[in-house]
């Protein structure tokens, strides 16, 4: 093959041309088949990118990556993901476009940065007020997105591994303790909702079982007269109720099975759990009501509202709020030097409260974790070693206090 040379008598490369306006071009195949063309305006910056695209072709990545976005490749995952349940994907998809695609959507998967991930959690938590469990959803799909654009060829290492353990440690935010009531705060809440002249007396078994079988919301809501059986004492979980709130679809209800095998079980059923389930039939009878609510072929819901419809998360989350802030009132109405004071807590810290009471009962953290279905024994062991380190502190300031009270006695002793 004839050598070329530019006009400085520079020696040519295969592939390289000198234009009649002074400019440089690059004319390569991809693996495809596919012509491309690249132009620069010195044969070094040229070389530099023809470098570049060597490397590329090494590394098996894509050529066409420089015209794909980051919103190019979430489509991509959208077309791809399989094994989520509906609502994990739904809520991803949520949190992508609400947050990740108005900031960072429009750049180029080849062009964004690391610095650029890092700035834009910076300012969803510094701006925008997120909580550290929003952004957490919203890295998980992020990070999603990226590894489809690693498996695709588009770039070659997901830039947004370990970026939110980084964020932590820069914002220093630790892992967020969940908090359990205490036994005399549970006992003050179920009392409160035991009286029959409250307004609330009618959220009492719901919330009796939850705080006595550690059952999630949606296995809750979801329970049928036909999961439990009175006589032998027994509830079985093998479904959960999901309720959709996004705009994409509106408000609905699903049912689905548990995420994992170890969300399949059966919960025997405390004494106050029974009299819960029972006081909640004689209720609904007394009353009138009944479930009109069918779902994915599911029905015979046993929490119902005064329409007959389903209860969700956000209404009884909602309910709490007013219960802890009546209860309060009361509380301050007796005029009491220190009361037992509800705090602000969700239906999860009811199953919270329910693991702690196990564990302070010293029941077997295998039986601990079958009853609430957890799968990873981690989980189990993590709620353990934070109730014992709360026991081990207690019963060491019961113990000082003896010995400070056995201090005090000698001393009295020896002024005698």
């Amino acid at each position: 093959m004839e050598k070329r040379y530019d006009k400085k008598h520079r020696l040519l490369k295969t592939g390289e041309s000198e234009r009649p306006d002074g400019y440089y071009q690059y004319r390569y195949t991809d693996r495809k088949g596919k012509r491309h063309t690249i132009t620069a305006g010195t044969l070094e910056e040229l070389r530099k990118r023809e470098e570049q695209i060597a490397r590329d072709k090494s590394d098996g990545i894509r050529t066409d990556a420089q015209n794909v976005s980051l919103d190019d490749i979430f489509d991509l995952w959208r077309r791809l993901k399989r094994g989520l349940k509906g609502n994990t994907y739904q809520n991803y998809c949520y949190m992508y476009r609400n947050f990740v695609s108005p900031e960072i959507g429009m750049l180029r998967i080849t062009a964004l940065k690391r610095s650029d991930l890092k700035a834009f959690y910076n300012m969803l938590v510094d701006e925008r007020g997120l909580k550290i469990a929003t952004v957490d959803n919203i890295h998980t799909v992020l990070h999603q997105v990226l590894d489809v654009a690693v498996e695709d060829g588009y770039i070659r290492m997901n830039i947004s591994d370990n970026l939110l353990k980084e964020l932590k440690q820069t914002h220093n935010i630790g892992r967020e303790r969940k908090k359990a009531l205490t036994v005399a705060e549970q006992e003050l809440f179920l009392d409160f909702l035991r009286k029959e002249n409250t307004p609330y007396h009618h959220w009492y078994p719901i919330f009796s079982i939850m705080t006595n079988t550690g059952m999630r919301v949606g296995e809750i809501t979801g329970l049928r007269w036909e999961d439990i059986d009175l006589d032998g004492g027994m509830i079985e979980v093998n479904h959960t109720l999901v309720y959709y709130d996004h705009a994409e679809g509106g408000c609905y209800f699903s049912v689905h099975t548990p995420k994992t095998k170890a969300g399949n079980r059966t919960i025997p059923m405390l004494e106050d759990v029974k009299e819960a389930f029972i006081e909640e039939k004689c209720y609904q009878e007394l009353n009138g009501l009944k479930c009109n609510a069918t779902v994915d072929g599911y029905t015979g819901f046993i929490f119902i509202n005064r329409f007959g419809n389903l209860q969700h998360q956000g209404t009884l989350n909602k309910a709490l709020r007013r219960i802890i802030r009546e209860c309060n009132d009361l509380q301050f109405a007796k005029h009491e030097k220190s009361p037992v004071l509800l705090p602000r807590f969700s239906c999860h810290s009811l199953r919270h409260t329910f693991t702690t009471r196990l564990v302070e009962a010293g029941v077997n953290l295998k039986v601990i974790q079958d009853t609430l279905g957890h799968k990873d024994f981690t989980t189990t062991m993590d709620v353990y070693t934070d109730v014992t380190n709360e026991l081990k502190k207690r019963e060491f300031g019961n113990l000082q206090e003896k010995i400070d009270q056995q201090k005090r006695g000698k001393d009295r002793a020896g002024n005698g």
